[in-house]
């Protein structure tokens, strides 16, 4: 084994040797932290620990897989005999630790766990035993509130004490419901196996002193990522000798929503005192300039214990910067590039990272126009999405109602009430009569023997088609989809559960309404777009490995490419707009875009859009501020390419609100103050038809207040990015920087000029 160890660099070689004690090993991106603690491991087994008092918990089973085959191929170099430490996800050990100690625990040994789909039906079991029905209380919501009091300490009868109106009552009773379901089901939820076990541990001293005498050496990885459970259970497995060893980077902790407390990490050498702390500095994954600019980035952030990275790969050239016009000008150059590289070599990997998924949609329809094949990782394809499917079955409901799977989709979408029963018989009546299943309502729902409780959400629903009928007429496209998502009551369900993924929802089908703007601008008819929306959900399979991935920045973690393309470098987007306002949400950003520079092997490209559309009136277009992350990077290392509108970081004053039609050069001249043009072409003309629209208002009617510097004396100096209302009620927009856009009325405002 000493030979091997030969492979390893000096600072990976001492995280190796120290052993004993507490060691947490602070290993930079791209500095080899899985070799360093398979490494570990196998050293020793070599030197004679038996590998079952050996434990290594990490947060994936395909993390966990990768460790134990690496600690086996280096057994087997090393000429010592094969042997398995014990290695894990959190809830895998957990699981077993209850199985073995079920009857401390006061569990049967044969206990059930419930993964996702049981808890979901566990939750709407609860609630038909309670009789509760109530479109506000949905059973994915319920049971994300059951969580998250089960992971605070609360108990059913504590929440309902601490309720304030019915709702919360009525979901302390499903909890208890829940509990008691589970209880006589003997099963266990993902939260009660951490949960049952920390308690355990923490209650039994003989269970406690029996699993710390067991696990001799315990490894933790991906240690930024853990909550305060799992600390806990780490804790209390932790014998006298404290021989843990956890391995981890403070600026790659980027998942503060689900739990993971970075403090954690940053406190290991005040838990531990005689703590050694080894860094890995070493990458070599990037060059130099990458880690640079990354490193000059997350030094902004006051919480970390600092790394100082060197790549073995050389200096490598500068990374690029491309302001586009637009979203759609922003995927057109990334595609120009991404085309460039795969032509001269087309086994190089690239990566199109993004902050939130809505953004995939422009690199997903230029990509498929321009023939560039690609794969999409961290989310579905845009139109493949469930909501964006579900806002287009009610669009085709309206145009066709007799389309039977566009109202099978959404006939309880939001929930109406509408149950299975009912379904059935509607369906059974449509097979019966050959009719289509809107017929079968019509049907139903006059019907005089049909039972009054179930035909008044179907009528509910008949009204509802036929008025966005009457929208269908009357509106534009993209007017006409906020009704739908108004009406049918989507945005609303969205809104109430109010969960990440449910936020991502909402900005999904924003970007849809956007979608549909730029496509009638475009000269096509809504129906060429739907149709259009159709076809491309079927492009998305195909065989062979694409050079593109189009991936969120919370998914690249773990991953690297030989060229990346970090998009949308906007305020309000990349750092994300519920972050904006929160110290720790712009740290938590900040080690984002950390995360996202460093998979960047050869080359980084850094772009954004000036201006992106406005949901709520999509023919305007609002600008935007780059991201202060962008100003955080040395000039030095960043070349700005040719076309670009701006230097990086540079902010400008950008009309508001330009007139779309302006031909590049004209639009240019606006922005950048050149000679006025003798004539301006349009473009384009205005689609004809019935969705027809008036003229945008022109950029050159824009407010001259319009990025005017002000200075507040509580929030300094701000950008001026709006301007409503006129004389006594004009109403500002002010950008502060790192703090956000604040709305002021002005002779109230204190606004000086700065």
């Amino acid at each position: 084994m000493l030979t091997l160890l030969d492979e390893l660099n000096p600072q990976q070689r001492l995280a190796v040797e120290t052993t004993e004690g507490p060691v947490l090993i602070l290993a930079g991106a791209g500095t080899g932290k899985t070799r360093a603690i398979t490494f570990r491991m196998a050293n020793l087994i070599a030197k004679g620990v038996p590998a079952e008092s050996i434990l290594a918990v990490t947060f994936t089973n395909k993390a966990a897989e990768e460790m134990r085959n690496r600690v086996s191929s280096l057994l087997l170099r090393a000429g010592v005999p094969p042997a398995q430490p014990w290695l894990s996800t959190f809830h895998s050990l957990c699981a077993r630790l209850l199985r073995r100690e079920a009857a401390a625990a006061g569990l049967p040994r044969d206990f059930a766990i419930y993964d996702d789909d049981d808890q979901l039906a566990a939750v709407k079991l609860a609630m038909a035993r309670l009789q509760i029905e109530d479109d506000s209380l949905t059973p994915r919501n319920i049971l994300s509130r059951i969580s998250y009091a089960k992971n605070h300490g609360q108990t059913a009868g504590q929440l309902r004490a601490e309720a304030f109106d019915q709702n919360g009552r009525r979901i302390a009773d499903i909890f208890a419901g829940y509990e008691k379901l589970l209880h006589d089901s003997k099963a266990l939820d993902f939260d009660d196996l951490l949960l049952r076990s920390a308690r355990l541990l923490r209650e039994s001293t003989a269970t406690r002193e029996k699993w710390q005498s067991r696990f001799q050496y315990i490894h933790v990885d991906e240690y930024q990522d853990t909550n305060r459970v799992q600390y806990e259970l780490m804790r209390s497995l932790t014998g006298p000798k404290q021989n843990v060893c956890v391995v981890g980077d403070e600026d790659q902790s980027i998942y503060r929503w689900r739990g993971a407390d970075v403090s954690i990490l940053l406190s290991f050498a005040k838990d531990f005192p005689a703590a050694r702390i080894v860094k890995l500095e070493r990458n070599y994954r990037s060059t130099q300039n990458i880690l640079d600019a990354a490193g000059a980035v997350v030094a902004n952030n006051p919480e970390r214990l600092g790394k100082s990275l060197s790549a073995e790969k050389g200096s490598g050239g500068n990374l690029k910067y491309f302001e586009g016009r637009d979203a759609q000008a922003e995927a057109e150059f990334v595609a120009g590039e991404l085309e460039r590289i795969l032509n001269d070599d087309s086994d190089q990997t690239c990566a199109v990272e993004y902050r939130t998924n809505f953004q995939s949609r422009a690199f997903e329809e230029v990509f498929r126009r321009r023939g560039l094949r690609y794969k999409l990782v961290g989310g579905f394809s845009f139109y493949n999405r469930a909501e964006v499917k579900d806002a287009l079955a009610y669009v085709r409901l309206a145009m066709h109602p007799e389309d039977d799977i566009s109202l099978l989709r959404v006939l309880n979408l939001p929930p109406r009430g509408i149950g299975k029963t009912t379904v059935d018989a509607i369906r059974e009546s449509a097979r019966v009569d050959g009719t289509p299943l809107w017929t079968a309502i019509e049907k139903f729902v006059s019907g005089t023997s049909a039972g009054g409780r179930a035909v008044t959400p179907l009528r509910a629903f008949q009204e509802l088609i036929r008025k966005l009928q009457d929208a269908l007429a009357a509106k534009e496209p993209a007017d006409f989809l906020h009704v739908v998502l108004e009406e049918s009551g989507y945005m609303d369900m969205l809104k109430d559960r109010n969960t990440p993924e449910d936020v991502a929802r909402m900005e999904n089908l924003e970007e849809l309404t956007r979608a549909v703007a730029e496509s009638i601008e475009a000269g096509e008819t809504f129906t060429d777009f739907l149709d259009a929306a159709a076809l491309v959900s079927d492009a998305d399979q195909f065989e062979g490995k694409p050079g593109v991935t189009l991936i969120t920045l919370h998914s690249t973690k773990g991953l690297e490419f030989d060229h990346v393309f970090l998009t949308g470098m906007e305020e309000g987007i990349c750092p994300h707009s519920r972050a904006i306002d929160e110290d720790k949400g712009i740290e938590e950003e900040r080690r984002l875009v950390y995360v996202g520079m460093t998979r960047a092997r050869q080359s980084l490209m850094l772009t954004r859009a000036v201006y992106r559309r406005i949901f709520g009136n999509e023919q305007q277009l609002r600008a935007s501020l780059p991201s202060r992350f962008l100003a955080e990077i040395p000039s030095e290392l960043v070349e700005t390419v040719r076309g670009s509108m701006a230097e990086i970081g540079q902010t400008r004053r950008y009309e508001p609100d330009p007139e779309y039609s302006y031909s590049p050069e004209e639009f240019l001249r606006r922005v950048r103050g050149g000679p006025r043009q003798t004539q301006v072409t349009p473009r384009r003309q205005a689609a004809q038809g019935s969705f027809s629209r008036p003229a945008a208002k022109r950029g050159g009617d824009a407010n001259p207040m319009l990025g005017r510097k002000v200075r507040h004396p509580s929030f300094g100096v701000g950008t001026i990015v709006g301007v409503e209302g006129d004389d006594e009620d004009r109403r500002l927009s002010v950008s502060f920087p790192g703090r956000g856009t604040k709305k002021f009325i002005e002779r109230y405002a204190q606004l000086e000029q700065a």
